[in-house]
């Protein structure tokens, strides 16, 4: 059964003009154009307009839509992939859910307010334009269905290394460790090897490139948000400099 870009636009939620966009850039053609002028669509066609609007939802561009698309031979397979990680963005917003209930309920009752479960489940795409500004769609594509593969508890304890590992660059800078000393290279090693753990790296899996660990070194000191996880600007220098003495030397 056929159905006309009317009957189209109404089920999937869009418009007569966004599927005749699609078509003109070779997105979705029509399968048939009827001699009303009139555009119809097929059971392929449907199930293609269904991934095109299941990437849109992901962030994707139209070009990055096409380019998938052109690579994904099996539409079953992809589908199938999509389904995994709606369940994962399904117990993500559960545990987001139980969060925001478990601070109405500490607020109306004067209880307390457990810091390490209010965020739980909260969104970790806040930087996707900027991670895909500086290193590509795929970077960031490849890291956010890692991190979401990770699950509850393996995003927990992800997080407890990365706490870990700053709570290390700090006590080392603290105790007048020099940049280029054993101590404080053998920390640089463990950041670029917890670097290299994260798919969309550049250089996964083999390890990140020399100017990679170069350019986040000195991201340590130029951004702010980079700094505070080391204490402070001073913390952040003595950071850079030393993953700049490892990448000298090591890669």
């Amino acid at each position: 059964m056929d159905f006309s870009i009317q009957q189209i636009a109404k089920l999937a939620g869009t418009t007569s003009r966004t599927l005749r966009h699609y078509g003109s850039i070779g997105l979705l053609e029509p399968t048939r154009t009827g001699h009303n002028g009139y555009r119809y669509y097929d059971r392929d066609a449907l199930v293609r307009l269904q991934r095109i609007l299941l990437l849109r939802q992901l962030g994707l561009g139209l070009d990055d839509i096409a380019e998938v698309l052109a690579h994904d031979g099996d539409p079953i397979l992809a589908l199938r992939r999509h389904l995994e990680w709606l369940g994962a963005e399904r117990e993500r917003l559960d545990r987001q859910e139980r969060a925001v209930r478990q601070t109405i309920k500490a607020l109306e009752t004067g209880g307390p307010l457990m810091a390490t479960d209010m965020f739980d489940g909260f969104d970790h795409t806040q930087y996707k334009d900027e991670v895909e500004q500086r290193w590509g769609t795929k970077a960031y594509a490849d890291s956010d269905a890692w991190w979401r593969g990770l699950g509850a508890e393996g995003q927990k304890e992800w997080q407890a290394r990365v706490a870990q590992l700053s709570a290390d660059w700090q006590a080392a800078f603290a105790s007048g460790e020099p940049h280029d000393g054993a101590a404080a290279q053998a920390l640089a090693g463990r950041h670029v090897q917890w670097l290299a753990s994260i798919p969309g790296t550049p250089g996964y899996p083999e390890g990140p490139a020399k100017e990679y660990v170069l350019g986040l070194a000195d991201m340590c000191v130029a951004d702010e948000r980079f700094a505070k996880n080391y204490g402070g600007t001073e913390g952040a220098a003595f950071v850079r400099d030393s993953l700049h003495a490892y990448a000298d030397r090591e890669l």
